[in-house]
């Protein structure tokens, strides 16, 4: 008969109290304990003989916190702070999680709730003998490599730690999910950077606390028959900080303390940004700069798609000459019309260009590959270098980091391949460029090249420009970067639309502030491709694209950051109708509808920009799903296409035609309104009517092609400035009171750019509102005008 191999015991054998924590030793593997502040607990577990020493830049070093006690009984060890504790069962080394006051949040499997499992990788031996294939696709050229001769690397772990969670618990983050979840209980995620998905390794509860995995590596989470846990695909040994936030905006705050604020971005990145793929010289470009202006549309920056370059020389970090003779002349004709220029760069580059010999012969490349090294402080060096030469040197305000993850296997192929051989595919191409260890964490590398060399290029100057961003990847920690993250190339579909508000709202509980979408999605067209899928071949033609870009373009001036792009047609507002416009008898309704959606944007600037202001401040964030606020409501948990923008604003995007589908084919007897759910806790004003409605219902309101739906909390206190064509750094402000009770609210002003932010040159005025008085004053008890909404 077979023998059965009996397992190492779980039992904690030894408990050793050291300077910064516990270290429980059992026959199968040390688990170390250590708090971070009176919030947050670090837990680490090896079943080797000593941790990893490995460096990983994304939870930034802090200093050794004392406020501790523990304490150990028959049964188990226990570890406190004032505001959560940690039991570990003594007999089988799983642990239970508590609030301050003795709350359950969470408790791990009863029996072997952390498994691991030691595996070989292995790694490309160089260049030679390597053959790759070169994959032209709409997301630019791929490198697969087919054959290569390979040799043994690190011996790492598969780990996984089973969680229960609670009845009626909801579960967010973990980045952006393509699929349109929101609550993520009852789902299987597989946890890898790709065109459409982002990952961050922060999960959420609505009961107020959160867990981040401190991997780099690809990961699986799994509500599911399969069992409920956290795997990660390659690790030296489990890690993760288990936050006791209190509350959802709790976690999102102290995963900033762990891992960095969130740096200011200039205040025109939260204006209008025009994009398309691509505009091709600089006569155009100014061209549609001009136009914006003449017509008074509110604009801020516009952006330079991919092939700057000379052609066929990809990724270098220069522009054609042919194209673009006069980089300078251009960027000085852009600044004198207060329009800021944003530039796409490639971690890729072609053989034949002079950025990838120089990498090359620098041995800065990642093996078998044209990208290069962006885990090397000398390639990122370098990076810096040619950028600033090539680009930044002629005016430049902001990056646009596309392709950063730098792997998409996924748009290799023809039909969309299931997600579990997806997983598979995409671990086993980076571990051919990267190291196993870090497969997802690339993006966090190559941000910090252009944040830290804009910095260290401008550190003397009197009038620094604050890092812009743009990109399509992230990991832990990159918040501190500039960085703002959108969707990918996503395909217009009314499904599209209402999905992509469920992705924004999980990354944005991820603990990432600034994230956007390509307004109208960036594929239009139906085509042979998986990813190309739109529903509008006559693109701008077609009303019910023109029907479903307004709508879009509504939602997006309610994004963090406000940006058209896409292809298969322009872009430019005035390509989707004119006065005496052609869309059967709607005449000029869709353009008019545009610019009402732009004008609103400008108009709540001041509101926006001070909730930037506290996203650095305080570390919290501007679009958040009702459940931050609202964790008591079950009702409210699950809404996936309704979320607050700031802390006064719901938001409820129109996501049905109401008046065309695709084809131009008119909806007969459409009813124009849309259902909202307001939630329990405090009163709502409709912000077009003004009427009032008491929390915990659901409501039919008007939705008409002009207005996007939007509710404001009784209490709220709202700076508004006059619509303009451009972001104004000192804007006059009127204030708008929703009232029902007293409150408060923090207006943020600084220099609009530059970091004076960062030594304090910044003001906080706080207004308070007495419901009694009837008055708005500020902080010196000076009185205010205010236009007051009552209800009765």
């Amino acid at each position: 008969m077979l023998q059965v191999i009996a397992e190492k015991s779980r039992r904690i054998v030894e408990v050793e109290k050291r300077e910064d924590g516990l270290l429980l030793i059992s026959e199968k593997g040390q688990l170390r304990l250590v708090p971070v502040d009176e919030k947050c607990v670090r837990l680490t577990y090896t079943e080797r003989h000593s941790f990893s020493s490995r460096v990983k830049p994304g939870v930034l070093p802090g200093k050794c916190f004392h406020k501790w006690e523990y304490r150990e009984e028959q049964g188990r060890i226990t570890l406190q702070t004032e505001q959560m504790r940690v039991e570990v069962d003594r007999e089988t080394g799983s642990c239970r999680y508590f609030d301050g006051d003795g709350k359950l949040l969470l408790k791990e499997r009863e029996t072997a709730s952390r498994c691991m499992e030691e595996f070989q990788t292995y790694k490309l031996v160089g260049d030679a003998g390597a053959r790759t294939e070169k994959i032209q696709t709409p997301d630019g050229v791929k490198e697969v490599v087919r054959d290569a001769a390979r040799e043994s690397g690190e011996l790492l772990y598969h780990t996984r730690l089973y969680l229960e969670w609670q009845e009626g618990e909801a579960l967010y983050g973990l980045g952006q999910h393509e699929e349109g979840i929101l609550n993520l209980r009852g789902h299987m995620l597989y946890l890898h950077q790709a065109n459409r998905k982002i990952v961050i390794p922060l999960l959420v509860s609505s009961i107020g606390y959160g867990i981040l995995t401190d991997t780099y590596s690809p990961m699986v989470f799994s509500d599911t028959e399969h069992g409920s846990y956290l795997y990660t695909e390659a690790d030296d040994e489990m890690d993760f900080y288990f936050i006791a936030g209190g509350s959802m905006d709790g976690v999102v705050c102290e995963y900033r303390r762990l891992t960095g604020k969130a740096s200011m971005l200039p205040k025109w990145a939260f204006g209008y940004l025009q994009s398309q793929e691509r505009y091709e010289t600089a006569e155009e470009i100014c061209m549609v700069t001009e136009e914006y202006r003449k017509r008074g549309i509110g604009l801020d920056g516009i952006v330079l798609d991919w092939c700057s370059w000379e052609d066929g020389m990809w990724g270098q970090k220069s522009f054609d000459s042919h194209r673009f003779p006069k980089p300078s002349e251009m960027v000085r004709r852009l600044h004198e019309e207060d329009v800021h220029f944003m530039i796409s760069v490639w971690p890729n580059m072609d053989e034949k260009c002079e950025n990838y010999r120089e990498m090359k012969e620098r041995e800065l490349l990642l093996p078998g590959s044209g990208i290069y090294n962006a885990m090397s402080s000398e390639g990122r060096k370098v990076y810096w270098e040619q950028a600033l030469k090539g680009l930044y040197r002629h005016g430049v305000d902001g990056w646009w980091c596309d392709s950063s993850e730098p792997l998409t296997p996924e748009w290799s192929h023809r039909e969309r391949v299931e997600p579990g051989v997806m997983y598979g595919e995409y671990c086993r191409q980076a571990a051919d460029f990267l190291p196993a260890w870090a497969g997802n964490a690339y993006a966090l590398y190559h941000a910090r090249a252009l944040y830290e060399g804009q910095r260290r290029t401008e550190f003397d100057k009197a009038e620094q420009k604050r890092v812009v961003n743009l990109t399509r990847s992230a990991w832990t920690g990159q918040q501190r970067y500039g960085t703002i993250l959108w969707s990918g190339d996503t395909a217009a579909s009314w499904d599209t639309l209402k999905k992509q508000i469920a992705a924004g709202l999980n990354f944005c509980a991820s603990g990432l502030p600034y994230w956007t979408a390509d307004i109208g999605a960036f594929f239009v067209k139906h085509g042979d491709l998986w990813y190309w899928k739109g529903e509008y071949d006559d693109t701008t033609k077609d009303a019910g694209y023109r029907e479903l870009f307004v709508r879009w373009y509504q939602w997006g001036a309610f994004l963090p950051i406000f940006r058209g792009h896409g292809t298969d047609c322009r872009r430019e507002l005035w390509m989707f109708g004119q006065e005496n416009g052609d869309a059967g008898n709607m005449g000029d309704r869709f353009y008019n509808a545009l610019l009402a959606a732009n004008r609103l944007r400008y108009e709540l600037m001041p509101y926006i920009y001070s909730q930037a202001g506290r996203v650095w401040l305080e570390d919290i964030s501007m679009m958040k799903l009702l459940a931050f606020d609202f964790p008591e409501d079950a009702e409210a948990l699950n809404i996936d296409d309704q979320y607050l923008f700031g802390d006064s604003l719901m938001v409820c995007p129109v996501t049905e035609p109401m008046y065309f589908i695709a084809g131009s084919r008119p909806l007969v007897r459409k009813k124009c309104v849309r259902r909202v759910y307001l939630p329990k806790g405090c009163g709502w004003y409709d912000y077009w009517t003004r009427a009032f409605y008491k929390g915990g219902q659901w409501i039919e309101t008007e939705a008409l092609l002009e207005k996007i739906p939007i509710f404001v909390k009784e209490g709220s206190i709202l700076p508004l400035t006059e619509a303009a064509d451009r972001v104004q750094i000192q804007e006059k402000i009127s204030w708008l009171v929703f009232g029902g009770k007293d409150s408060l609210y923090t207006l943020y002003r600084d220099a609009g750019d530059g970091y004076g932010y960062e030594k304090g040159e910044y003001e906080c005025t706080t207004f308070f509102w007495s419901e009694q008085e009837g008055k708005l004053k500020d902080e010196k008890g000076t009185e205010y005008p205010c236009n007051i909404i009552v209800h009765t």
